[in-house]
């Protein structure tokens, strides 16, 4: 959960599946009819002039959709951000657009509710032991987090506190946003967007899963356990339920902070390393990927300046919700695209895309050729051929620079001028998570201005770890 600040609170949050209906209902019906008139009108005008009025009311009509969920939180406002991140495929533009701004939604519950769901989800006696902070730290749109002291030891942990009835309004509220840019006419269904839309439920109850969440976080820090670059919080299960998950509290800066920003830029290539080498276990070891790209799921805790050595500062990993396991079958292709483009071999690269199914073998071979080539440039970090690289993007020792290479806006000019955009599958859908962590963690190396070739550390993983 991103620990973003909370800004004004509410005493409780429209959860009855009838009034959220009832809400959802008249918004899809008010959309559908402005939609219907400004057809009806736009009939007669010359064609320019109707796209640019149909752009803009694609786009009012987002914002309005936008702010009639964000009226409703919980796992409303979480169904958006999830269709935010993961609809570019399925969705208009201006509809993602509207739909990331979500993100800056910040109301918190107050704190007699939350106590309510702490007792009832405890125990009194159990919550005695506790000394709980009423202001969170954090909120989101499924749940808040407080900061609590153990009266006995002194022990600093938090509380992640669902909010009471969003995992039972998962179903319906998926239902009824669905039907909410059917009604407004913001989406036409077909089988790739049940699909997704199916595949966008699955998450929201994995979201809302917070028992296997917290056996996902200690999967993880037993996994990481023995690698001192990585911190993951301990879940204390005695005061863990069905809705919240008590875990100790770790502390560190944000990724962009001041503090971050100052440490000398070895130090912050090795984290910007770690990071990268993180990716690369989840992808090539474990099968299972943190796919939430989401900036407050990563603290910095910075060494102290006895051990200002390389090695010594560490990432804190937050929030293990949206973990997702991946098949052999599945992956076996992606890797081998990986190795296809670290090696320059076109053709294996494009054989990857078709079993992956968002190549065809029918497409023109020039076509083929390019939308390989675009997936190759992805890898341009991790590039054994590094005569491609722009100057701007090499520092003096010859070093990748991440944040000046600019990359994922190059990547995705290089595919708009390509004519792949009129032959383009949507990809399906592990792969556009996949694809969604791996833009994450280039940013946020790119964040940390790490400047590091990725190359020998991608040749271990490919290869094995005695490399090629």
């Amino acid at each position: 959960m991103s620990s973003r600040q909370p800004g004004k609170s509410v005493s409780r949050i429209k959860t009855g599946s009838f009034e959220r209906r009832l809400s959802l209902t008249k918004a899809g019906l008010y959309a559908g009819t402005r939609m219907a008139s400004h057809m009806a009108t736009n009939w007669f005008s010359n064609k320019e002039t109707r796209e640019q009025r149909h752009r803009a009311m694609m786009s009012s009509q987002a914002r309005f959709l936008v702010e009639e969920l964000g009226r409703l939180k919980g796992s409303v406002v979480k169904i958006g951000q999830v269709m935010a991140l993961y609809g570019e495929h399925f969705l208009p533009e201006e509809v993602t657009e509207a739909l990331h701004t979500l993100e800056d939604q910040t109301t918190s519950l107050e704190w007699p509710a939350i106590e309510r769901v702490l007792k009832a989800e405890m125990g009194e006696q159990r919550l005695a032991e506790l000394d709980v902070d009423p202001e969170p730290i954090g909120a989101a749109s499924l749940g808040q987090v407080h900061r609590a002291l153990r009266k006995r030891d002194g022990l600093e942990l938090v509380l992640k506190v669902q909010y009471p009835g969003v995992a039972d309004a998962v179903d319906s509220d998926l239902n009824a946003v669905a039907q909410l840019l059917k009604v407004a006419r913001l989406v036409s269904f077909g089988p790739e967007f049940n699909d997704w839309l199916e595949e966008v439920r699955e998450m929201m109850h994995r979201e809302v899963d917070y028992r296997l969440e917290a056996r996902t976080t200690e999967k993880f820090r037993h996994m990481l356990g023995d690698d001192h670059r990585y911190v993951v919080p301990r879940v204390l299960q005695e005061y863990s339920t069905d809705h919240i998950i008590a875990s100790t509290y770790e502390h560190g800066h944000s990724v962009s902070s001041p503090e971050v920003r100052e440490l000398s830029l070895a130090r912050r290539s090795a984290l910007g390393k770690a990071a990268l080498e993180l990716f690369f276990q989840e992808l090539f070891d474990w099968g299972e990927i943190q796919t939430d790209p989401n900036f407050g799921n990563y603290r910095i805790r910075i060494g102290s300046e006895q051990e200002a050595g390389l090695g010594q500062d560490q990432i804190v990993l937050l929030d293990f919700g949206a973990v997702q396991s991946y098949s052999q079958a599945f992956l076996a292709p992606v890797i081998q695209m990986i190795r296809a483009s670290y090696e320059g071999d076109l053709d294996a690269v494009i054989d990857g895309g078709v079993t992956l199914r968002f190549m065809s073998r029918d497409w023109p071979a020039e076509v083929l050729k390019k939308f390989g080539s675009v997936c190759m440039s992805v890898l341009e970090p991790l590039a054994r051929d590094r005569s491609q690289w722009p100057d701007y993007a090499v520092n003096s020792e010859g070093e990748y620079r991440w944040k000046q290479s600019d990359l994922p806006s190059r990547v995705a000019k290089q595919a708009a001028r390509s004519a792949i955009s009129r032959y383009f599958r949507v990809p399906p859908k592990e792969f556009v998570f996949l694809n969604r962590k791996l833009i994450g963690v280039y940013t946020l190396i790119a964040v940390l201005q790490a400047e590091f070739n990725g190359e020998d550390l991608l040749k271990r993983y490919l290869y094995g770890r005695e490399g090629h």
